[in-house]
């Protein structure tokens, strides 16, 4: 498989898009992570931040989305956390 070089959230756009039709906005995103088991929320994050440590495009479009994405890390680690506090 070609080098996939999409961030985090035009990947489960595109996902989103083949099965419904439509894209998803970043608080689906967020209520679809807390379907996952503990193992893979871990990965998924483990995953995104391995995306977020990488180099910085300084365009103004980049920077929106790297916006984006913080914020939907941050997000993100509120639901495994909010999860892992109730044992999920």
């Amino acid at each position: 498989m070609p080098n996939d070089d999409r961030d985090f959230i035009e990947r489960a756009d595109s996902a989103a898009e083949k099965l419904h039709g439509e894209p998803m906005t970043t608080e689906e995103i967020a209520n679809n992570f807390a379907l996952f088991g503990l193992q893979k929320r871990t990965t998924a994050l483990e995953k995104f931040d391995t995306e977020l440590r990488g180099e910085i495009d300084f365009s103004p479009h980049a920077l929106r989305r790297r916006v984006q994405l913080m914020a939907l890390r941050k997000e993100m680690g509120g639901v495994h956390e909010a999860l892992r506090k109730a044992r999920r």
